[in-house]
């Protein structure tokens, strides 16, 4: 399939738009980077096997924090309805440009990238512009309470939902178990969609989620496309976008220790004069951020608004700019620690196998109680409820009401998946 990203025209609300999921690729990072986080995580996990910590995650850096009303106006949460009428622009654009054939569209992207979000908007009024062959109304569909169903209570339950107008499942992940009564649903959407019986339809799916179904029906070929990943030149825009949303000023981000500049970010011209008189120097922070999150960006956001500081460094050297004075030189909206001087949540000393398969189980299925996690894991309700203790102090799960249901948190998403890896499951492409 051709590129089908446009860059030029992208909205900064989506930096990148949508792309074909076979062309995502990882943000780079240095080699410098590359072995720092080698190091760092092997360390950890040294440490782990000799210490018997039971402290929760505490931050290590004592520069003050931002305010609340701070962090929401300089790192608030994405506007998702913004982001599904780009969505829903973007895969009209793909269409009319003959990128994109198919009446049902899979949207794959990894935990925290916001489509769930955004795809739940689709029934606030539109947007409309995706649906083929004209206007109309969305209809979300929700699962069932229960997900125990023979194929023949699938296929009655899917023959009861509305396909004849334009619908969307905002997250495929919860319309099915692990277990062998929990997958119907499942089967039989993708049966019909491959016969072309299911109408014109959008479903967001977790990249965890789609994993196991593109192994379990290896003949459904879906063709998924995704958000692109959000290397440092797409996050600098988007943190811009966030923070000066509805302003015509631009937000100034600096480093604690050396106050180089992470926002704004250099404009072409300004890279040149950069190089010629060295007034103004920018740091790799959003480069490694980018890395570091994997470029996704409900992580990235995650850790920014962790590194962000209301003021620097007491013995922070920071640089002029030419002809600027020294309080001017010294302003900034807000300030940033580095990642390797930033506390992040770590893996607690632990069997692997039953936190490995605790950690999995709420990936695969984006979110579950502890009745669903112990039918997918077969981990005792007592042993589950010590763990999840013992990862909720760590950070990295959180019990969400009401339902009282788990999930892993985007702060923790890269140490999760790090050790998954490290553990031997199988990960997402992401």
């Amino acid at each position: 399939m051709k590129e089908t990203t446009n860059e030029n025209n992208a909205d900064p609300c989506l930096p990148g738009g949508l792309m074909s999921a076979e062309q995502w690729a990882l943000p780079e990072t240095s080699v410098r980077r590359s072995l720092k986080d080698a190091i760092s995580h092997a360390l950890t996990q040294l440490r782990a096997g000799v210490s018997q910590a039971e402290e929760p995650f505490e931050s290590m850096d004592d520069l003050p924090e931002l305010s609340i009303a701070q962090q929401h106006r300089l790192a608030p949460e994405p506007d998702y309805a913004r982001q599904a009428v780009v969505i829903a622009s973007s895969l009209d654009h793909a269409r009319s440009e003959g990128a994109l054939s198919r009446e049902v569209v899979c949207l794959v992207a990894p935990p925290f990238s916001g489509v769930q979000q955004s795809l739940a908007c689709f029934s606030e009024s539109g947007p409309s512009g995706f649906i083929p062959g004209g206007t109309g109304e969305w209809t979300i569909i929700a699962p069932p309470e229960t997900l125990a169903f023979s194929d023949q209570e699938a296929c009655e339950w899917w023959d009861n939902q509305d396909l004849s107008r334009p619908w969307v499942i905002t997250e495929l992940a919860e319309f099915w178990l692990r277990r062998l009564s929990g997958l119907a649903l499942v089967k039989e959407l993708f049966r019909r969609i491959a016969n072309g019986n299911a109408g014109a339809g959008i479903v967001g799916c977790s990249s965890w989620c789609w994993r196991y179904w593109g192994h379990y029906l290896e003949n459904a070929q879906m063709s998924p496309w995704t958000p692109a990943p959000m290397n440092s030149e797409r996050l600098g825009v988007w943190f811009t976008y966030l923070a000066s949303k509805g302003r015509k000023s631009s937000v100034v981000v600096r480093m604690t220790g050396d106050g180089h500049y992470v926002l704004p970010q250099p404009e072409p011209d300004d890279i040149e004069k950069k190089k010629r008189s060295k007034k103004r120097k920018y740091s790799n922070f959003l480069r490694d951020l980018a890395a570091t999150s994997r470029g996704n960006p409900g992580v990235a956001l995650a850790i920014w608004q962790r590194s962000l500081r209301a003021q620097p460094d007491d013995d922070a050297k920071l640089e002029g700019d030419g002809e600027m004075s020294e309080k001017q030189s010294r302003a900034a909206d807000c300030w940033v620690v580095p990642l390797e001087r930033l506390s992040l949540p770590t893996m607690p000393q632990s069997k692997e196998s039953v936190t490995g398969f605790v950690l999995h189980g709420l990936l695969l299925h984006n979110s579950l109680d502890i009745a669903s996690l112990e039918v997918v894991t077969g981990v005792s309700a007592y042993e589950l409820s010590l763990v999840l203790s013992r990862l909720k102090r760590a950070e990295l799960v959180i019990c969400e009401q009401p339902g009282e249901r788990w999930r892993v948190t985007p702060i923790g998403y890269p140490t999760v998946r790090r050790h998954l890896q490290s553990w031997g499951f199988p990960l997402d492409q992401f």
